[in-house]
């Protein structure tokens, strides 16, 4: 980054992150070039947003059709990309109704919302879990086990109770004052760790026998992360309401709440809205989106590239265990990953950190074979230039 750019960042954006001192112009499929015609391997794909790479003729091609288009109507009137994409959603779900916001934390915001709803005034209470994170509103911030984030806004909303996760203790918080669970299937913040299967279950039979919703939050491990088209696919287990963001449109800035029509039963007209959810331009790139991560091949790709990804790693010394699904995978290091992740940006290798000591590796969706050898080289090497440790 020219020192001018540099310090004009430091005088106009809030200090809500810690960046490098680099600018980012360009990309192509899973590569980032700087101002100073650097490249960078890019293993974190906009923290699971860029699905299909940088520079995608798919996300191009829709890009164009799409300002040919309307951009905005406001959801006072339908659009025709609005409900082809509502209906994909649906086709290829266990949902019968789509509500559409313009991020994680907002589809959060609804799926709290509409769970509360549906509960009515004796069923309140929203059940999480530790090392959750669900977004930074205040409702879903309320949600979520992450104290630098929760603490510095306290008193947050009232009503969450925190469990266990994959804990079968976690049932007993479950009670007739639980209006809805809310779980990741696979926890990204919070370090890659998978909800067991058979727990998913239980939290099912669970939230049954009481009458609670059960909600998947799958804003990062979802639309092919995991190499189902839902993460929740690998368990067996269908939610009543599921959150949606990241990869939905490409890049654009797009959320949805998925819900069966038993939980649509309860919404009314005007207890929640949007202004920009669901807007034509977005929808219409979002659609060209899950047409292409639905299909097998890609899927098959996931699956392919993530176990290609997870046999690279574990062979490198100072990583102690590798977790994941598909191209979510996190390793767990000695140390602590920020600093690991400072040390492979120099290697010009991105990924992002976790909780535990994990490092995310987040790769576009159609990552090569070739940048995921170049990738474990590359987190190879910033393992060896720290202390590094044994396994």
């Amino acid at each position: 980054m020219s020192p001018s750019l540099s310090s004009l960042a430091d005088e106009v954006l809030a200090p809500t992150y810690v960046r490098p001192d680099t600018t980012f112009v360009s990309g192509d499929g899973s590569w980032l070039v700087d101002t100073d015609g650097r490249r960078f391997l890019d293993m974190t794909s906009g923290v699971a947003v860029n699905a299909l790479g940088h520079g995608s003729p798919i996300i191009q091609r829709a890009l164009r059709s799409a300002a040919d288009g309307l951009i905005h109507t406001s959801n006072l009137f339908h659009t025709a990309p609005a409900v082809r994409l509502a209906a994909g959603l649906v086709e290829r779900s266990f949902a019968d109704r789509v509500f559409f916001c313009n991020s994680g934390a907002e589809a959060v915001e609804g799926a709290i919302k509409f769970a509360r709803l549906f509960g009515g005034p004796d069923r309140r209470e929203i059940v999480y879990f530790d090392g959750s994170f669900h977004g930074r509103t205040l409702g879903a911030l309320a949600a979520t086990d992450k104290p630098l984030a929760r603490e510095p806004f306290e008193p947050l909303p009232a009503g969450y109770t925190r469990a266990t996760f994959g804990a079968t203790d976690a049932l007993a918080s479950i009670s007739a004052r639980t209006a809805a669970v809310i779980v990741e299937p696979v926890q990204g913040e919070g370090g890659l760790r998978i909800a067991p299967s058979d727990w998913l279950q239980a939290l099912r039979i669970r939230c049954d026998a009481v009458g609670a919703l059960l909600v998947f939050d799958e804003v990062q491990c979802g639309l092919g992360r995991t190499g189902r088209l839902w993460a929740h696919e690998h368990s067996g287990v269908r939610p009543d309401i599921m959150t949606l963001a990241k990869p939905l449109a490409g890049g654009l800035p797009m959320g949805a709440v998925l819900m069966t029509e038993r939980v649509s039963a309860r919404v009314t007209t005007g207890c929640h809205a949007t202004t920009f959810g669901g807007g034509p331009f977005v929808a219409s790139v979002a659609l060209a989106v899950l047409d292409h991560i639905g299909t097998p091949s890609l899927l098959q790709g996931v699956v392919e590239r993530g176990a290609q990804l997870r046999s690279g790693l574990e062979r490198l010394r100072g990583v102690s265990e590798v977790r994941g699904l598909g191209l979510m995978v996190g390793a767990r290091v000695q140390g602590g990953g920020k600093d690991l992740v400072r040390r492979a940006f120099e290697e010009g290798l991105l990924v992002v950190a976790a909780a535990q000591d994990v490092v995310r590796f987040l790769p576009p969706l159609n990552v090569g074979a070739a940048d995921v050898d170049e990738a474990v080289v590359r987190f190879g090497r910033a393992l060896a230039r720290g202390d590094g440790g044994t396994r």
